[in-house]
């Protein structure tokens, strides 16, 4: 049985997150997605928030759990007894970053592989950072991210507004 993982922050997810978990469902046994959970960082939202997000986006998706992680993806891919690290390319721009985290990773945990998946090209300009900003200013986006994803983004925007 191989078991891949997929960190990442999904602050928001998009349909590029989707798209590389469903993609790797098909190519592995088991895919843990891992929230991660980065103190450096201030998050739209919280990891729960995020985790309960990923859970209703994927639950059709009877091969992928979703975790909450904190610190490094080798040792998220370890404890889940992972094979394979799923990382996702939307552009050139991610390949040198994400090239030198998997070899970073693979001194780290030479049993361990990387495996990248380039989004779907409908879905290689979204980000969750543009993804916050169209919804500041209330921009459609129906093209980004399911409905669950959307409302969910809604809601906290609103939530912030008021604590203004």
């Amino acid at each position: 049985m191989v078991t891949a993982v997929y960190p990442g922050s999904f602050d928001p997810a998009t349909y590029g997150h989707l798209d590389v978990i469903r993609r790797a469902s098909v190519s592995f046994d088991r895919v843990v997605v891992g929230v991660l959970h980065n103190s450096a960082k201030s998050p739209l939202f919280s990891v729960e928030e995020r985790v309960n997000i990923l859970e209703k986006a994927t639950k059709d998706i009877p091969n992928v759990i979703i975790k909450p992680f904190n610190g490094l993806s080798v040792n998220f891919a370890k404890e889940n007894e992972a094979q394979v690290i799923v990382r996702g390319l939307r552009a050139v721009t991610d390949f040198e970053y994400e090239l030198q985290m998997a070899q970073t990773n693979r001194v780290l945990a030479p049993d361990v592989d990387t495996v990248f998946l380039t989004t779907s090209l409908e879905y290689a300009y979204v980000s969750s950072t543009i993804m916050k900003e169209v919804a500041r200013f209330g921009g459609d986006l129906s093209n980004f991210a399911p409905p669950e994803i959307i409302q969910a983004l809604h809601s906290k925007m609103q939530e912030q507004n008021e604590e203004k």
